[in-house]
């Protein structure tokens, strides 16, 4: 099974893709994670990362496609792929459409974690706070200014998705505010 999990910044995609990693056998696919491990792996994909992120620019849709191009080839997800943090625009979601069609492989379903904004806000300062009361690290954008300058990110580049997964059948809408067993309960449900 093959799924993108869906919403914004502090949402707990991260926390959910870990637990459908675990019971699941599925492999996460977050793009953070394949930049920064291309960057120092030294192949030729690599050595590209390494150079655009060097000057400071975005790196390509082309690249990235290439990076999970490579992780879909390697191959060892007995339960599938989650991609995380990919699509974020309709193009991405049309290169990656293009990408699974070409290597026989489809999307079973994408998971939109539903928050309200302000709850959300409030959760993830009031999580750096305790975080930081307690001398653990905390994301340096993990306040409130930096959290609603990604949270507009998010909407204007990646809420389009919500539609267009919508009009191909394959969404599913989950409350993403509950406690975390509560959202995990609801993805399995989500996902039969």
């Amino acid at each position: 099974m093959n799924i993108i999990l869906l919403g914004p910044p502090g949402a707990g995609k991260g926390t959910q893709a870990q637990i459908l990693v675990d019971e699941r056998a599925m492999m996460q696919l977050s793009t953070g994670d394949m930049l920064r491990e291309a960057r120092s792996s030294g192949t030729e994909m690599g050595k590209i990362v390494a150079d655009v992120m060097d000057r400071g620019n975005l790196v390509t849709d082309e690249i990235v496609i290439g990076l999970i191009r490579e992780k879909l080839e390697a191959g060892g997800a007995a339960g599938g792929f989650i991609f995380d943090g990919f699509p974020r625009t309709l193009a991405q979601a049309d290169a990656l459409g293009a990408l699974l069609a070409e290597m026989g492989m489809k999307l079973d379903a994408v998971i939109e974690l539903q928050v309200d904004d302000e709850v959300l806000v409030g959760r993830i300062v009031g999580r750096a706070k305790e975080a930081a009361a307690a001398g653990q690290p905390v994301r340096a954008d993990d306040n409130e200014e930096s959290l609603k300058v990604r949270l507009m990110a998010y909407y204007k580049q990646t809420s389009p998705l919500i539609g267009y997964y919508h009009a191909k059948g394959n969404l599913q809408s989950v409350d993403g505010l509950g406690e975390i067993a509560e959202v995990s309960s609801a993805i399995k449900g989500a996902l039969g």
